[in-house]
This record gives C-alpha cells, structure tokens and sequence, in this order.
C-alpha cells in the first residue's frame, strides 16, 4: 500500500471516529463535559480543543508550504493555533461544528496528497520556537497519531463515565480499505 492512500484511509477513519465519539459526547449533561477528569487534560472539552489544536497547527505547517493544494488561505476561516492549551470553544455544539469542518479539510487534504508529496520535506518552528525539518509524510503521519493518542485517552473517560462508544476497529470502521 502506498503512504497517500494510507493517508486518504486513514483520513477517513478519523473523520467516522471523531463522528461518533462527539455523537456520544453531546448526549452528554454540560457537568460531565467540564467535570475534571484527573488524566492528561483537565476535561472532556479540553481534549477536543486539544486534538483540534494538534490538527490545526500541522495542517498549517503544511498549508505554508502548499502540499497537496492545501494553501494558508484554507486555514484562514479556523481558530489560529498558538498553544497546546488553546481553548477555541467552550460549548460541545461550536467544538463540533469546528471538528465536522477540520475533518472536511483533512479529507481533501488527504486526497489531493500524492507519493511525490510525501517525499517532500518541510522546515517549521515548534510551539517552543525551534526550527526543524520533517518530511510531509512524517508531518502527516503525526496528525493521526497525535488523534489518536488523545481520542485514546479520551476514550478512557468515557469508560469511566460508562459511556459505550462503540467498536473502533480500522477495518470496521473503514471498511472499505485504502483503495
């Protein structure tokens, strides 16, 4: 399999799986949604302002540098990303609005991004201020891993909250594969 129709795979695993954990979320009463979780982030709502600011900051890292047709003007309509804290929304409604329209983007992303694309390399500056440089396969790469990494944790809460969000596997939830 190549690394773009991995990517447009994986796109789609992460807009289903952003789709029915906020389903899940916002049946939920506004004192769970804020209640302190005693994990990584402080609530249930830090965690999506979280994993929105993970995407927004690589898909501007890559937007700078126009890889697959994805230009800053693309991004111009978001929340600027400057701090892992950052807090775009307090109300799961607007958070979900915001995470439907990320995912829109990724998508296109992802489908526009060719193997020649992920062979490139981009130059950036952390949110610590230093410089490095990634090839955009990496950069990609990242933006899954870090959703899925919190969605992980975040997934732990609503356990403890007894939430049952449902299956999560890959090949259920995209069935269809990477072709």
């Amino acid at each position: 399999m190549s690394l773009s129709k991995n990517f447009k795979m994986m796109s789609l695993y992460n807009q289903r799986i952003n789709s029915q954990l906020m389903a899940h979320c916002l049946t939920l009463p506004s004192e769970t949604l804020e209640k302190d979780t005693h994990s990584f982030f402080p609530n249930i709502i830090s965690y999506w302002n979280h994993i929105l600011f993970g995407d927004l900051i690589l898909m501007s890292r890559l937007a700078s540098n126009n890889i697959a047709n994805l230009s800053p003007l693309d991004l111009s309509a978001f929340p600027k990303p400057g701090s892992p804290q950052d807090l775009y929304h307090t109300n799961l409604l607007d958070i979900a609005l915001l995470r439907t329209q990320v995912d829109a983007l990724l998508i296109r992303y992802c489908d526009n991004l060719t193997e020649e694309d992920c062979d490139r390399f981009i130059t950036y500056t952390t949110t610590e201020g230093v410089a490095i440089t990634k090839a955009v396969a990496d950069v990609t790469q990242h933006i899954f891993n870090h959703q899925t990494h919190h969605r992980g944790q975040l997934t732990c809460v609503l356990s403890q909250a007894g939430i049952n969000y449902g299956c999560m596997d890959l090949p259920v939830i995209v069935a269809e594969g990477s072709r």
